[in-house]
């Protein structure tokens, strides 16, 4: 019998850890991680249009908070396939009554979960070990001029990150706090 994709809610409702249920054997296991069947019987998005790897040398490698601006959101599907990271997303949804709230996981190729993270939700992740490496399934094609962003560190979100003195680029560093964000479309936009 081959294997279903286990679907867990995370405590922000839209957000799935996505697990696998695998049929073992002497050899090892065989195991599905999409199936458009049963995202779809969830109501979740099944037409992902890009695909990218986020390489990372160093331990301590932190990337976010990133998301594209309407009318160009995306759908992301994360999944750590070298090393692990520690995987955040922030509701950016006003409406959503865990609107500014974040969550996170523990992404890893030993777990081999994945993340589904819908639109209207800010994603960034930081580095436990040196070479790690980060595969996403995208909804939408990546434009530019709709790349926006929200830092890291922002009081008014909160995230605990788990490791002192993040690796973080120049162009992270400089993303606006959400009190310089402005709402556009029912999701956040920066400011320009």
């Amino acid at each position: 019998m081959l294997s279903v994709v286990i679907f867990t809610q995370t405590e922000i409702p839209g957000a799935y850890l996505i697990d696998l249920a695998p049929n073992m054997d002497e050899r090892g296991f065989f195991a599905r991680t999409f199936c458009r069947k049963e995202f779809e019987e969830r109501g979740l998005v099944t037409d992902f249009v890009q695909s990218s790897i986020s390489f990372n040398k160093k331990k301590g490698t932190l990337r976010g908070m990133h998301f594209q601006a309407p009318p160009h959101e995306e759908v992301k599907l994360v999944r750590c396939t070298r090393g692990s990271v520690y995987d955040v997303i922030v509701d950016l949804r006003p409406a959503s009554p865990t609107f500014k709230h974040w969550t996170a996981l523990e992404l890893s190729a030993d777990n081999r979960w994945s993340l589904y993270i819908p639109k209207g939700f800010a994603h960034g992740f930081q580095t436990f070990e040196d070479n790690s490496e980060v595969l996403y399934m995208i909804s939408a094609f990546y434009r530019a001029e709709a790349e926006r962003g929200l830092r890291f560190d922002d009081p008014e979100v909160g995230i605990v990150w788990p490791l002192p003195n993040p690796i973080v680029s120049t162009r992270d560093q400089g993303l606006p706090m959400l009190s310089e964000l402005s709402l556009e479309n029912g999701l956040f936009i920066q400011l320009r």
